[in-house]
């Protein structure tokens, strides 16, 4: 578990401009102004971590339905899924409205996690799921918050509500399995270790394919955020799930 752990908190800490370098190092550096406010570097960047976020867990949470050994287990993966397919809907319309390209694929450090899980089976399957899912929904919570207190555009700050309610659940059900190693977690949180940009920046989409939909479970008790006048969320192929 621990090599697993060890690569798991900079999942979240890739830039947010897919293919390009930074212009600024400024988070909070506008870089549109929009009819639902302005736009800064931050709340960008937040947009494709919840969409890419999405592309690697919701893989895991289908996982865990089909390999968890436990019920808790089990019950984790469908809060996976059901939350990430809500999180997917919204980014994808709120995206196009505010000019954000998103991914369609992981990170190769996401990618990874899904690799070292898939191979994993029993109980090891299960404790590193819960123990890295554990981690990851820890370190954005902090994200979140920083988010939500200082966006002054209301499609992100509506992502910001959803995303909290979705990340607090995926704690909580990661929690109910009662394999947490908290005193890994904490150190994991806290001290995250240092891997290239190239490992943790997802690729730009390939020009001329279909946005990759995370599809929502029959039972899905989640909703996308219901934007007045926004663009649908179809969902084209290729779909995941």
């Amino acid at each position: 578990m621990g090599g697993a752990l060890g690569l798991t908190l900079v999942a979240l800490a890739y830039p947010g401009m897919l293919g390009l370098q930074k212009v600024s190092s400024d988070p909070s550096r506008v870089i549109a102004q929009t009819q639902w406010g302005p736009l800064t570097e931050a709340d960008r960047d937040f947009v494709v971590k919840v969409r890419a976020a999405g592309l690697w867990e919701y893989p895991v949470g289908q996982m865990a339905v089909r390999k968890g050994t436990t019920k808790a287990v089990v019950t984790a993966g469908q809060h996976l899924i059901d939350g990430h397919a809500a999180l997917d809907a919204s980014c994808r319309r709120i995206a196009p409205m505010l000019d954000i390209t998103l991914p369609d694929v992981a990170s190769p450090q996401q990618q990874g996690f899904v690799s070292t899980l898939s191979t994993d089976t029993g109980r090891k399957f299960d404790s590193d799921m819960a123990n890295i899912l554990r981690v990851t929904h820890g370190s954005i919570f902090n994200t979140i918050a920083k988010i939500r207190s200082t966006t002054k555009n209301s499609l992100v700050r509506a992502l910001a509500n959803q995303a909290n309610a979705t990340v607090l659940d995926h704690i909580t059900v990661m929690e109910n399995t009662g394999l947490v190693d908290f005193d890994q977690v904490l150190f994991q949180e806290t001290t995250p270790p240092k891997l290239p940009a190239s490992d943790l920046t997802p690729p730009p989409p390939s020009g001329g394919q279909p946005q990759v939909v995370l599809t929502p479970p029959p039972n899905a008790t989640s909703s996308p955020l219901d934007i007045g006048g926004a663009p649908g969320a179809p969902a084209p192929s290729p779909t995941v799930g």
